[in-house]
């Protein structure tokens, strides 16, 4: 398994409509690409900020290809939700999944 991970910065107030734009755009159109297997959130304060941590993983890197293009180190961020940022990673970074234990709910605190 491949996770593509990728980090942005919001503020405390977008934080809701960006998580909005994820449930709403960004989880339905990653599930109908084949190989795509679920994404994990993580944010924390950072600054005046929130960073944004972003982690989606798939079966494989032709998978990602299906979702990001020839370019899988391509940020793909969408108009509506760059709006929502105040900065982001233009490149993302992927890792092999060697070993993971457990699984994490799927409810948000």
């Amino acid at each position: 398994m491949i996770a593509r991970v990728w980090t942005a910065n919001t503020t405390a107030g977008q934080l809701p409509a960006y998580l909005d734009h994820l449930r709403a755009r960004v989880i339905p159109a990653l599930q109908a690409v084949e190989g795509y297997r679920g994404l994990t959130i993580l944010d924390r304060p950072l600054g005046d900020g929130i960073e944004v941590v972003v982690t989606t993983y798939w079966t494989s890197m032709d998978a990602i290809r299906g979702f990001a293009g020839t370019d899988v180190e391509r940020a793909v961020v969408a108009q509506e939700a760059a709006a929502l940022l105040s900065r982001f990673d233009e490149r993302v970074r992927h890792y092999v999944v060697a070993f993971t234990e457990g699984t994490a709910s799927d409810k948000v605190a």
